[in-house]
C-alpha cells in the first residue's frame, strides 16, 4: 500500500465539494422546477463517495510516480468501481437523508422516474469522468513541476561550480605570478609565501565541496590570500578583516569575497604611490547581511578593470544572481575618504 498524503487528501476532498456544489448549481438551472436541497444533497454524497473510493483506494494499488495513479487496467477499474460505487452510495445515503430532514415536498415527486434515473446516471458518470481526470492531470502537473525545480536546482548548482572552476585559475595564476617574480628578489620571502599559498590551497579545495560555507570560514580563506599579498607588498598593505562573532555562522557562497580584495588590490592599492588598507566588514541590516569591501587606492577610473565590469565583478554579480536572484544586490562606488567601496547585500538566515 503505498503512503496517504493526508494534506492532498484533504485539499481534494475541500475541491469535490466545490465541484459537487457546482454541479447541483447546473442540474437546477437546467430543472428549475425540482427543489434545490435535494440536488445539493444527492450531489454532495455522491461526489464525495466516488471520491473517497478513487484517493483512498489508488492507494491500496502500485501507483505511477508521475501521477500517483494506479497503473495500466487498474487505474481504469478503480474509476470506473468508484463511479459505480459512489453512485450507489451516495443515491442511499442521500435518500435517507431527504427523508430525515424532510427535503422532499408534496408534489415533488419526479413525474418520468426512468428519464429522472438515466438523467442521474449520466451526470455521475460525466462529472466522475470529469473530476478523476481533472485529479489525475493535477498530479502530473505538481510531478513535473518538482522535476523542474529540481532540474533548475541542478542547474544553479552546476553553474556555481562552474563560475568558482573560473575563478580559481584565475586567483592561481596571478599568485604564481607573484610568487615567480618574488623568488629571483628574496627567497625567504618567496618560501613564506609559497608556504602561505599551500594553506590557502589546502582550505579552498575543502570549501569546494559546497557552494556555500560560513562566513567565518570564508574571512579565514581572505586572511589567507591577505597574508599571501602582504608578502609580496610589504609595508605597502595592510588589511583589516571585521567579523561580528554573532555572524560568523551566517551562510555565504563559497570564494565570494577574495575576487573582491583581489580587485581591490590590483586595481586600487598597486597604482598608488605609498602605502594602502584593504578593510572587509560584515554586519546586519535588519533581514539583510550585507558586507563591505573597501580599500584606499587610487578610486575609479575609466580605463581600470575595476569600474565594476572586469573578470571579479563579473563571477560575483552571476553567483549572488543565481543564488539570490532580485533579493541581492552589489554596489561599486568611490569613498568620500578616497578608494573605493563594494557593499554586497543579499538575505540573513534566521
Amino acid at each position: 500500500m503505498s503512503r496517504i498524503d493526508w494534506d492532498d487528501m484533504l485539499r481534494h476532498f475541500v475541491q469535490v465539494l466545490a465541484f459537487c456544489l457546482v454541479i447541483a448549481t447546473v442540474q437546477y438551472g437546467f430543472q428549475p422546477d425540482k427543489p434545490y436541497g435535494p440536488l445539493v444533497v444527492y450531489s454532495l454524497f455522491i461526489g464525495t463517495s466516488i471520491w473517497a473510493i478513487i484517493d483512498i483506494g489508488r492507494g491500496f494499488f502500485p501507483s505511477s510516480v508521475e501521477t500517483g495513479w494506479p497503473l495500466g487496467l487498474s487505474g481504469l477499474l478503480l474509476v470506473a468501481g468508484g463511479i459505480i460505487g459512489g453512485w450507489f452510495v451516495g443515491n442511499h445515503v442521500g435518500d435517507y437523508v431527504c427523508k430525515m430532514y424532510g427535503l422532499y415536498q408534496p408534489g415533488t415527486a419526479p413525474a418520468d422516474p426512468a428519464a429522472d434515473l438515466r438523467s442521474s446516471v449520466l451526470v455521475t458518470l460525466l462529472a466522475g469522468c470529469a473530476g478523476s481526470y481533472y485529479f489525475y492531470s493535477a498530479n502530473r502537473s505538481r510531478y513535473f513541476e518538482r522535476k523542474m525545480s529540481e532540474a533548475r536546482k541542478h542547474m544553479d548548482e552546476a553553474r556555481l561550480k562552474l563560475l568558482e572552476t573560473q575563478l580559481e585559475p584565475h586567483m592561481l595564476f596571478n599568485t604564481l605570478a607573484n610568487l615567480r617574480a618574488l623568488i629571483s628578489v628574496d627567497p625567504a620571502r618567496a618560501q613564506q609565501m609559497l608556504d602561505h599559498m599551500i594553506a590557502y590551497l589546502r582550505a579552498t579545495l575543502n570549501a569546494s565541496r559546497a557552494t556555500s560555507h560560513s562566513l567565518q570560514a570564508e574571512f579565514d580563506r581572505l586572511q589567507d590570500y591577505l597574508e599571501l599579498m602582504a608578502i609580496r607588498m610589504g609595508s605597502r598593505l595592510k588589511f583589516h578583516l571585521d567579523l561580528p562573532g554573532a555572524l560568523s555562522q551566517q551562510k555565504v557562497p563559497t570564494l565570494l569575497l577574495q575576487p573582491l580584495v583581489e580587485n581591490a588590490i590590483q586595481h586600487g592599492l598597486e597604482p598608488k604611490v605609498g602605502d594602502g588598507e584593504v578593510r572587509v566588514t560584515a554586519r546586519r541590516d535588519g533581514a539583510d547581511l550585507v558586507i563591505e569591501v573597501c580599500d584606499t587606492g587610487v578610486g575609479l577610473s575609466g580605463l581600470s578593470p575595476a569600474n565594476g565590469k572586469g573578470f571579479g565583478m563579473s563571477q560575483v554579480r552571476e553567483r549572488l544572481a543565481t543564488l539570490y536572484g532580485d533579493r541581492a544586490s552589489i554596489e561599486f562606488a568611490n569613498n568620500e575618504s578616497g578608494g573605493c567601496r563594494v557593499v554586497i547585500r543579499y538575505p540573513a538566515e534566521a
